[in-house]
């Protein structure tokens, strides 16, 4: 992992924190793009709201220019909404695809031809096993990370001729 360059979504806290410290203490160059910035020795912040995709693309140009390549790219930004399906307001599940599944994709879109260009890299996007075994009350989140799940798959096929591997994390909570 040396000498590699990550960006991460979503590591101003939890798994995103926790995912972008390993990187660096694995020797990668690590930047984290999240709308507000924590600061972490070693981390260098760029802020960033990823359902923009305008914002997006001056991040990786940001990376881009200061590192030349991207190595690896964890999508990690997402959140999740509760409740019945029913009394779940339009907005909020329009909110959650947008940031768990479309800014994915806006990041992901930003980053491929940049991995293409060097001859490969890894992109891994975080899933749940509410993907797999949806939850009640959690439809829209289950819907989110079900979508994430068939994105990597047929992301994988299109991508795998360019030396990018792509996949699918499966978070399971206690």
């Amino acid at each position: 992992m040396a000498n590699r360059v990550a960006v991460e979504t979503g590591g101003s806290s939890g798994i995103g924190r926790c995912t972008a410290a390993a990187l660096r203490d694995a020797g990668c160059t690590v930047y984290e793009l999240s709308r507000r910035e924590v600061k972490a020795d070693g981390i260098k912040h760029i802020t960033a709201d990823i359902t923009k995709e305008e914002q997006v693309k001056a991040a990786i140009d940001t990376v881009t220019a200061q590192d030349g390549r991207i190595d690896i790219l964890v999508n990690n930004a997402g959140f999740g909404i509760s409740g019945a399906a029913e009394l779940t307001e339009s907005g909020a599940s329009h909110a959650q695809l947008e940031l768990n599944l479309f800014g994915m994709d806006n990041v992901t879109r930003a980053v491929l031809p940049v991995m293409r260009s060097q001859g490969g890299g890894r992109i891994v996007c975080m899933s749940s096993i509410a993907g797999i075994v949806p939850i009640p009350f959690q439809l829209w989140y289950s819907v989110s990370k079900s979508a994430v799940i068939s994105y990597v798959l047929a992301l994988q096929n299109e991508v795998r001729p360019f030396n990018i591997s792509v996949l699918s994390l499966i978070h399971i909570s206690e």
